[in-house]
C-alpha cells in the first residue's frame, strides 16, 4: 500500500535489543591497490579486515541451539597480535570473550585467518571483533571498524530461526493481475457493471491509458487481467525472465481494481477466476512441467478490510450477517475501532474505506479469524489444495488494538503469533513484510519477518545512484562512494539470513517506474539489473521492468504490460534471462560472502566481490555514459596471479596478474567476472 513509513535513507529505527540498535552508515576505508608488507608494529590494517556471515567466515549462519558457531576473521598477514570476539549472550544480559587462534594463511599469502568459536545454546547473542597489534586496538562488527568500541551495529547469532532456502536462492516476478495479460474475456468486468463509491467500472482496452474516464475513479478502471492469463505466461515467467517466484498483488474479492480494500478473504475475485482458478495457478506454478519448480506468495491485506467486507457491510451488500456499520449489536462490531458509531472509525490513513481491524488481545475473534484457526484466512490458503507458499503482509507495521498505529509491542505479538501460525502449516512458508524503513524490528530476533520489501536498502539508494533520483521521482543523486556505504549500513540492519530475502525490487505497484526515474534510457536499465542479479537478497522484478516499462506515479506505474516488447528479442528481457541464469548457477551470488572491491567516484566505477568455498566472483559496474577500464584489486578475494577468470556475459577469459584484472566495461553496463 501507499507510501506509508517512508524513510530518508539512513535513517535508523531503534531494534528490540540494545546491541541490535540502529547504527549510523559507516564508510569502508580505501582498499589497497596492492598488499604490502604488515607487521606488529602497533597500527591495525584496517583495509586488511574482514568478516561477515557468509560461509567461509560463519560455519553456522543458521544455527540450531545445539550447534557452535566457529568465526573466521581475515587480517593482514603478521599484521596482528591478537584478536577476541565478545560477544553479548542473552540468556545472562552479559559480554563473554572468546580468545582467536591463527588457522591458516589465504592462498596469495596476503592474509592471515583467525578462529575463535562460540558455544551452543538456544539464547540470541550479538558479537563483534577486538583486533589488537601491541598497544593498538581496532573494533570490527557489522557497522563497520571503528578505533573506539562500538555500542551497536553487531553482527547476528539468531540459534533456531530460519529463513526459506527457495526465497533466499528464488527470483521474484510481481504481478498486479489486472494488468498483466488478459486469458479469460468471460470475466472481463464491462462498463457500469456495478457503481461503488460513486464511481461505474470502466472496462479499458490493452494499452490505452490507466485514467479513468470520469475525473477520481482511478481504482474503477479495468483491463481484464486474471489468473488464467498468468498462468498462460508462466513460460515465459520461468523460461524467457528466468523467475522462479511469483507474487501477485490482492486476488481476493474487492470492487476495486488493485483489491487492497478486501471484501472477502475467502474468495478470488471474480474478475480473477475462482477459487478453483487460484488452485489450478498454483499447481501450474509448483509444476516443473513448464520450467524449473515456482513458488506463489499472496498479498495478505490484514490491517484492514474494505468497507463492503461483510464484516462491516457499510452499504448493506450483505445479507447473510449484519455488519459492524449495521448494527452495534452486530457479532462483528468489536473487529473494528469506531470513536463515534457508525460513520467515525479508525482506518488506514483516514480512508473510510479501508476501516481498520482492532486485533484486540491475544486470542481474540480478528486474530483467530485471521491467522489462529485452523479455519483462519493465513492458514486456509497455505494449506491443500492452494498450498501457496508465502504472505506479503500489506501495511505490516500497523496492525495493532484498540485502533492503534502499530509498531509498538501489540504489533510485535501478533506478528511473531502470525509466524508461528504460518510455520505450523508450512515451516518453509516465506513471511515478507511491507516496511519502507529500516525493518530490524521485525527481523532481528528471528521471530517475526523472514524478510522485508527492501525499499532502504535497495530500491532508494540504486534508484538515486543510477538515476538521480529518488524513488518518488524528486531529485537526489549519490556518488558511488555514498553508495557502497548506504549499503553496508543497510545490510548491517539485518541477520544475513533476512539480508539474503530481503526483496530487491526496482519499483513496486506503489512508486514510479525506475525506467521513468531514468529518463526511458534503457542502459540504465541493464545496469540496474547487473547489480539486482549479483547482490544480496532476493531479485524482485515488477512486471515490465525487465523491458525498461515506463511509468509514473499511482495509477500510472500500473500500466498494462506490452507483450509486443515481452520476449526474448528484447535486449533488456534477453539480458535479464543471461543474469538469472548466471545467479541460479552459482550460490556465491546467493549465499556468498559481499566484499567491496572498489568505489571510484570520479569515474562512477564500483566492484564488488561475492564469494564462497566453491567460487571467486568479482563484479564491476560503470554508471557513466562512457567505456571505463575498471582495474579490479581480485586479490583482496585471494585470487591468485597467474589464475584465470572468465567474464561470464561475454565469456571472455583474463589472466590476474600483479593482482588484479583489467576490463573494459562499457557505460551503464557491468562485468561478472567468476573463478
Amino acid at each position: 500500500m501507499g507510501n506509508q513509513g517512508k524513510a530518508t535513507h539512513g535513517s535508523k529505527s531503534t531494534l528490540a535489543c540494545a546491541l541490535a540498535a540502529a547504527l549510523a552508515l559507516y564508510a569502508l576505508p580505501a582498499v589497497h591497490d596492492q598488499a604490502r608488507a604488515a607487521s606488529n608494529d602497533n597500527n591495525v590494517e584496517w583495509s586488511g579486515l574482514f568478516h561477515d556471515q557468509g560461509p567461509l567466515y560463519d560455519n553456522h549462519v543458521e544455527p540450531t541451539s545445539a550447534q557452535a558457531v566457529t568465526l573466521t576473521l581475515r587480517t593482514f598477514k603478521g599484521d596482528i597480535s591478537s584478536a577476541n570476539i565478545k560477544y553479548y549472550d542473552s540468556a545472562d544480559g552479559a559480554f563473554h570473550w572468546v580468545a582467536m587462534s591463527w588457522s591458516a594463511n589465504d592462498a596469495t599469502g596476503n592474509f592471515d585467518y583467525w578462529k575463535g568459536t562460540v558455544p551452543a545454546s538456544a539464547s540470541k547473542k550479538y558479537y563483534r571483533f577486538q583486533i589488537n597489534d601491541g598497544s593498538a586496538t581496532a573494533w570490527l562488527n557489522a557497522a563497520g571498524t571503528t578505533s573506539a568500541e562500538p555500542s551497536s551495529g553487531d553482527f547476528f547469532i539468531l540459534p533456531g530461526f530460519t529463513t526459506p532456502a527457495w526465497m533466499k536462492n528464488g527470483v521474484m516476478y510481481q504481478i498486479f493481475p489486472d494488468r498483466f495479460y488478459n486469458g479469460s474475456t468471460a470475466n472481463d468486468v464491462t462498463n457500469g457493471q456495478y457503481t461503488y463509491a460513486g464511481c461505474a467500472t470502466e472496462k479499458h482496452a490493452w494499452g490505452s491509458s490507466v485514467v479513468a474516464n470520469v475525473s477520481g475513479c482511478n481504482t474503477a478502471v479495468f483491463f481484464g487481467g486474471d489468473l488464467a492469463g498468468i498462468d498462460q505466461k508462466l513460460g515465459y515467467i520461468k523460461n524467457t525472465v528466468g523467475a522462479d517466484i511469483i507474487y501477485l498483488n490482492p486476488v481476493f474479492l474487492s470492487p476495486s481494481n488493485h483489491k487492497y480494500d478486501t471484501e472477502d478473504y475467502m474468495t478470488v475475485d471474480p474478475a480473477f477466476g475462482s477459487n478453483s482458478t487460484l488452485q489450478t495457478l498454483s499447481a501450474d506454478i509448483h509444476s516443473t512441467s513448464n520450467g524449473s519448480k515456482g513458488y506463489l506468495v499472496l498479498d495478505g491485506v490484514f490491517n484492514h478490510t474494505g468497507d463492503t467486507h461483510k464484516w462491516f457491510d457499510r452499504f448493506h451488500w450483505w445479507s447473510s450477517i449484519t455488519g459492524a456499520y449495521e448494527s452495534q449489536s452486530s457479532p462483528t462490531y468489536g473487529y473494528y475501532t469506531f470513536q463515534s458509531w457508525p460513520n467515525t472509525y479508525s482506518a488506514f490513513f483516514g480512508f473510510s474505506s479501508m476501516p481498520k481491524l482492532d486485533y484486540g488481545a491475544s486470542g481474540s475473534a480478528v486474530r483467530n479469524a485471521i491467522y489462529s484457526s485452523t479455519s483462519s484466512v493465513v492458514k486456509t490458503w497455505l494449506k491443500s489444495p492452494y498450498s501457496i507458499d508465502g504472505w506479503r503482509l500489506d501495511a505490516a507495521q500497523y496492525l495493532d488494538a484498540g485502533g492503534g498505529n502499530g509498531s509498538d509491542t501489540a504489533n510485535h505479538q501478533i506478528m511473531a503469533e502470525l509466524r508461528s501460525a504460518v510455520k505450523s502449516v508450512n515451516a518453509n512458508a516465506d513471511i515478507l513484510g511491507e516496511f519502507w524503513g529500516n525493518a530490524g524490528p521485525w527481523t532481528a530476533g528471528g521471530d517475526q519477518w523472514d524478510g522485508a520489501m527492501n525499499y532502504d536498502g535497495f530500491t532508494q539508494p540504486v534508484s538515486e545512484w543510477i538515476t538521480g533520483k529518488d524513488y518518488g521521482g524528486g531529485t537526489a543523486s549519490i556518488a558511488v562512494s555514498q553508495f557502497d556505504s548506504w549499503l553496508h549500513g543497510t545490510r548491517a540492519n539485518y541477520p544475513t539470513n533476512v539480508q539474503q530475502a530481503m526483496s530487491n525490487f526496482l519499483s513496486s505497484h506503489d512508486i514510479t517506474r525506475f525506467g521513468n526515474r531514468a529518463g526511458g534510457d534503457i542502459w540504465k536499465t541493464y545496469l540496474a539489473l547487473f547489480f539486482q542479479m549479483t547482490y544480496v537478497g532476493t531479485p524482485t522484478i515488477y512486471y515490465g521492468d525487465e523491458y525498461g516499462m515506463q511509468g509514473g506515479a499511482d495509477p500510472d506505474n500500473r500500466r498494462t504490460f506490452d507483450w509486443t516488447v515481452g520476449s526474448s528479442t528484447n535486449s533488456a528481457v534477453a539480458l535479464t534471462r543471461k543474469l538469472t541464469t548466471i545467479r541460479n548457477a552459482y550460490p556465491a551470488l546467493r549465499t556468498g560472502s559481499f566484499m567491496t572491491l572498489l568505489t571510484d567516484d570520479g569515474n562512477k566505477l564500483y566492484a564488488y566481490g561475492r564469494f564462497d568455498a566453491s567460487n571467486r566472483i568479482a563484479v564491476a559496474l560503470n554508471n557513466d555514459s562512457v567505456t571505463h577500464t575498471v582495474t579490479v584489486p581480485v586479490w583482496q578475494l585471494s585470487m591468485t596471479n597467474g589464475s584465470t577468470v572468465t567474464e561470464l556475459i561475454s565469456g571472455t577469459h583474463y589472466t590476474v596478474q600483479n593482482g588484479q584484472v583489467s576490463v573494459s566495461v562499457n557505460g551503464h553496463y557491468g562485468a561478472i567476472l567468476a573463478q
